[in-house]
């Protein structure tokens, strides 16, 4: 391979993990950053993934979390839940409204609970969608199981540092800021309510509807 070939090889890769993402927890369906498995993130509903690939998540039935690393310098997130083994409707989500987040790195959602009673035991897949400056939508899922005794495992819940969120539509903006403390709305409650919540790293702004910051420290 000749330098310029070799070059613009990288540079085609780099194009491509940069316009990806990747769901850290719970466990993704798969990895679609790998070419041999012949998956595209751009594939709806998740990323060319059929059902029964990987292993289901035990995920706590209120205040589970979501994590993510962005590749986006901004980027649009929703984060859809649907019920069932082989799910082919996420009707629900744990982003009710459009949530823009700035920043490349890690990115958690804590404190999200599904918006409707479940039982123990309960299979569900969780559909993370993103959309950047290409206008085109990106898909993963994840495949959990509902479980009352599970918890968000020390240190997974975190943010990178200049990461922030807003709800599209509010007022509310957010800059890095470690040491910045507030209340944030936990999902298992009703919007008009708050209960205070710590992430790592920084802060972050306007989840479910609400404008909330996070502060340094871990779920």
């Amino acid at each position: 391979m000749t330098f310029i070939a070799l070059i613009t090889s990288i540079l085609a890769l780099a194009h491509k993990a940069s316009a990806h993402f990747k769901i850290n927890y719970p466990t993704w369906r798969s990895d679609t950053f790998n070419e041999a498995l012949n998956y595209s993130q751009w594939t709806y509903p998740c990323g060319g993934v059929p059902d029964g690939v990987g292993n289901r998540t035990e995920w706590p039935i209120t205040d589970g979390a979501v994590q993510l690393t962005l590749h986006h310098p901004w980027t649009y997130l929703f984060v859809n839940v649907g019920l069932g083994s082989s799910v082919t409707n996420f009707n629900m989500s744990f982003t009710p409204d459009l949530m823009n987040v700035t920043g490349q790195g890690g990115f958690c959602l804590p404190s999200l609970s599904v918006p409707m009673k479940v039982s123990d035991g309960t299979n569900a897949t969780i559909q993370v969608v993103t959309s950047g400056d290409s206008g085109s939508a990106l898909y993963n899922c994840a495949d959990i199981v509902f479980r009352s005794s599970a918890k968000v495992p020390a240190g997974v819940c975190k943010n990178d540092t200049g990461m922030s969120a807003v709800i599209v539509g509010h007022s509310s903006t957010t800059a890095s800021n470690s040491s910045a403390t507030a209340a944030c709305p936990s999902s298992t409650s009703a919007h008009n309510s708050a209960t205070g919540i710590a992430v790592e790293g920084i802060a972050l702004a306007a989840m479910l509807g609400l404008a909330c910051v996070f502060a340094t420290g871990a779920v």
